[in-house]
């Protein structure tokens, strides 16, 4: 492409090598745009191109992306079968886009594995969460509908999910009330319930990992980080610690290959508390101070930051984050059933006396829960030079840690069991206890006031009446 071109006919020939403008097509909209501006006597180039951009967009010939890519100079933006449509966000395998399969018209998210990612272990990785989330089919699980290779890329295929990830919104809306969070975690652990069943533990979850429509549906993601329970041996990253340090459990930390549901578990408790509470459990500080605050310490009561919360509802979060496996709630189903009171769902009992996870579930709608934003899906395309841009978040810091590495987090020995476990842990999240004594104290003082008032009365009741006190006790 030669860099004499006006920036007109730049994106002129940028256009026709994309194969998403057609000759004709950017005929109709040149003659369209010279008669609007045909007043002006001086016309600058970028408002030609500007004009030209929004009238294919309005023609639903360019979308707002591909325009934005093609004004740039980017001519590649399909994917084997799949035509790219929009950025949707980084994850921590890549970049995410949205795209629209050239011959069906489905529309859909593609997840790219970065080039400097494609090691050996990364595509492995990347295989193996092809293979099992191809496996995976439940409405509470975002679905994987095809993968493949387009020169260097490789690609996995899932379904679009018009909306937001649970961060974003909190991060843009504030935190959500307890019938919110309650409908949305209980559908997330539906999700979870389908996957442990299956024989995944998905290992890395957080907000950013569980996706919601304005009418409040909700869907896991992100299946990358996930290990065959029941076969540990085939998984690559088996023994090393990987996940989120905002949302790691403490068995994540201490022994990472061994891992079950549980752990997701926690990790659902923590992304909970940050629903309701619009802060993360253990907020600043690093990876590491995080991990040992995850073994040591428990966070603020969550009514600290939302005083509306009922007893109850803070009694299943702690459950749902109990340090110690075998007493926190164990099972994804157990999860759906202790938050069906406020998640509006049905709790009927089948005939053999199990509980239909997430069925009769109705989920209740999140007005803040919008399509992203224009100026989150502008992001640069690196679809050309097949190079890629990492997007970090302080405050969501992913963890790959091996134990080998002489990074490793070492963690402090766990503290004293205590004698009421439950009890105590409850205690710790509150500051109820300080508020208590406080209240005593107030009492005693006043007890104290009028127990020397009427000692002093009765005196001198006595002593008005002529009675007097021994010489022995004066």
């Amino acid at each position: 492409m030669s860099e004499s071109l006006s920036p007109v006919a730049l994106f002129r020939e940028a256009a026709l090598r994309s194969d998403l403008v057609q000759a004709d097509q950017w005929e109709r909209a040149a003659k369209e745009v010279k008669q609007s501006l045909a007043k002006k006597e001086r016309l600058n180039p970028q408002l030609v191109c500007e004009e030209m951009s929004n009238v294919l967009v309005r023609d639903n010939i360019l979308t707002p992306y591909q325009a934005q890519q093609i004004r740039a100079g980017r001519t590649k933006l399909s994917l084997g079968n799949y035509v790219i449509t929009e950025f949707l966000g980084q994850g921590g395998m890549g970049q995410v886009f949205g795209g629209v399969h050239k011959i069906m018209g489905r529309r859909c998210a593609i997840k790219v594995l970065p080039l400097q990612k494609s090691d050996p272990l990364s595509l492995e990785s990347f295989a193996r969460e092809i293979r099992l989330q191809s496996n995976l089919d439940s409405p509470y699980l975002v679905r994987a509908f095809d993968a493949g290779k387009d020169g260097k890329v490789h690609y996995l295929v899932t379904e679009y999910v018009p909306g937001t990830d649970l961060r974003r919104l909190i991060r843009e809306h504030g935190r959500l009330s307890m019938q919110q969070a309650a409908s949305i975690i209980a559908q997330a652990a539906a999700g979870l319930a389908y996957a442990h069943d299956s024989g995944i533990v998905h290992r890395d979850v957080k907000p950013a990992n569980i996706m919601v429509t304005p009418d409040g549906h909700a869907k896991v993601s992100d299946v990358g980080l996930a290990a065959l329970s029941f076969g540990p041996d085939d998984d690559p990253r088996a023994g090393m610690v990987v996940g989120t340090a905002d949302y790691l459990s403490p068995e994540q930390i201490r022994t990472p290959d061994h891992v079950g549901p549980p752990t997701d578990i926690y990790s659902l408790g923590c992304t909970l508390y940050y629903a309701c509470t619009g802060s993360v459990p253990f907020p600043g500080g690093d990876s590491k101070s995080k991990c040992r605050r995850h073994l040591n310490e428990m966070p603020l009561k969550p009514t600290q930051h939302a005083p509306e919360l009922s007893e109850a509802f803070v009694d299943t979060i702690a459950d749902m984050m109990e340090k110690e496996v075998s007493r926190r709630i164990t099972t994804a189903a157990e999860v759906v059933m202790r938050l069906s009171p406020w998640a509006t769902m049905d709790s009927e009992i089948t005939d053999g006396g199990a509980v239909p996870v997430g069925e009769g579930m109705r989920p209740i709608a999140i007005p803040a829960a919008g399509i992203p934003r224009v100026e989150d899906s502008n992001a640069e395309s690196m679809l050309d030079d097949m190079s890629w841009d990492q997007i970090s978040s302080a405050g969501d810091e992913a963890v790959n840690v091996s134990q080998e590495s002489p990074s490793s987090i070492t963690p402090p020995p766990p503290p004293p069991p205590a004698v009421d476990s439950h009890a105590s842990e409850l205690a710790a999240m509150s500051t109820h206890a300080d508020n208590d004594a406080t209240s005593i104290s107030t009492i005693v003082f006043v007890f104290s006031i009028l127990l020397f008032t009427t000692i002093g009365f009765i005196v001198g009741f006595f002593t008005a009446n002529g009675w007097s006190l021994p010489s022995n006790l004066r």
